[in-house]
């Protein structure tokens, strides 16, 4: 009876430790489960981080910068601040922020990729910088940056922020909702920046103008060639040189979805605009594409060979010589939404057959 009892107390020690083993088993394995997805979480493929010392939202992909949302408060507008390839080379062109050796320094007022206009209400949102006089502020707006609503990192990231157009006198024009989203595929970069604008308390009126309306101010290198000096006009009618500068090293070429290359681009509309070239021995294209949706489809491109490459969709009598003409309105408290796609490809000339397979997928989304 004795021996019986050692033994079932055996055996039970034996079923007892065995279960504990199993146990401790399991809870091993949902630990090593919860600490890989807590390693997926702490190292997404596209890492949003915040930076609020600093007026800036950093875009991380890979670990690498791929671009920031800054809002400084010397500058008249938040931007995307610099963009670059998938090789890390720069895209955007550094003057006035941080120039870079055989830069133009034309044009303060274009930095990074930007959103805004140039007759808001009789204002200029444009060509607002720090180059224009005090006494001169009044006929200029300002864009201010006024919150971040989400920020979100994964396998995309997602920034939601609200600004606000403002005239010299603080009145609020214009209230903006925009959403980026930053995507990845393989050597390829995607933004999309979906904007809503609503007019304030009172109507507001979009005068047709060149000036606008999303713009990307390009690297040297992605510029066109150029073998004279040139001169441009902003809105109020000043008249900006442009020097001829060494060309070595500047690849760029224009073309659009409509099949034109080069200077002919500027002042036609295409549902796309491509332009590669090659930076420090990567090939490269940098694409907007436009939607259906928006206002003016398919937009009129304001797109420069000295590097200024503009969407305006809004801004059709100077693009079609007096032809076209669209004074576009909003009444008070109603909206208007744009939507944009800029694609960064890294190693590659895009083709013509990429770019209209990228354009369906981003208005299919």
């Amino acid at each position: 009876m004795i021996k019986f009892k050692n033994l079932f107390s055996f055996r039970c020690g034996l079923l007892l430790g065995s279960l504990l083993l199993l146990a401790c088993s399991e809870g091993n394995q949902t630990n090593e489960a919860e600490t890989l997805l807590d390693s997926e979480e702490d190292n997404p493929k596209v890492q949003l981080i915040r930076n609020d010392a600093e007026n800036k939202v950093e875009v991380l992909v890979d670990g690498e910068l791929f671009t920031a949302y800054i809002y400084p408060e010397n500058i008249a507008k938040p931007f995307l601040y610099p963009i670059r390839t998938a090789q890390g080379n720069l895209l955007t062109r550094g003057f006035p922020l941080n120039p870079r050796a055989g830069e133009r320094v034309d044009h303060p007022h274009h930095i990074g990729l930007w959103f805004n206009y140039g007759d808001v209400n009789g204002l200029d949102f444009w060509n607002n910088s720090e180059a224009i006089p005090e006494e001169k502020k009044s006929s200029y707006g300002t864009i201010y940056h006024r919150e971040i609503n989400n920020i979100s990192s994964g396998d995309q990231g997602e920034l939601e922020v609200t600004t606000e157009w403002v005239d010299a006198e603080g009145s609020i024009l214009l209230i903006e909702n925009t959403t980026f989203i930053f995507r990845t595929d393989g050597d390829k970069r995607m933004i999309d920046r979906m904007t809503k604008l609503t007019a304030n308390d009172q109507p507001v009126s979009f005068k047709d103008n060149k000036e606008g309306m999303v713009g990307i101010r390009v690297a040297r290198e992605l510029e066109h060639p150029a073998d004279k000096p040139e001169i441009f006009t902003d809105a109020s009618g000043k008249a900006t040189a442009v020097p001829t500068m060494n060309n070595e090293g500047v690849t760029g070429m224009y073309k659009s979805s409509e099949g034109l290359t080069g200077h002919d681009v500027w002042g036609t509309r295409a549902k796309w605009m491509n332009l590669s070239g090659e930076i420090s021995g990567e090939k490269v294209s940098l694409a907007i594409l436009d939607h259906p949706d928006n206002v003016g489809y398919p937009t009129y491109w304001h797109a420069r060979g000295y590097g200024l490459y503009a969407a305006n969709p809004l801004g059709q009598k100077a693009m079609s010589g007096g032809k076209e003409e669209l004074n576009f309105k909003l009444s008070a408290g109603d909206s208007v939404d744009f939507k944009y796609r800029i694609m960064v490809y890294s190693g590659t000339d895009a083709s013509e057959k990429a770019l209209n397979d990228d354009f369906e997928a981003f208005i299919a989304d």
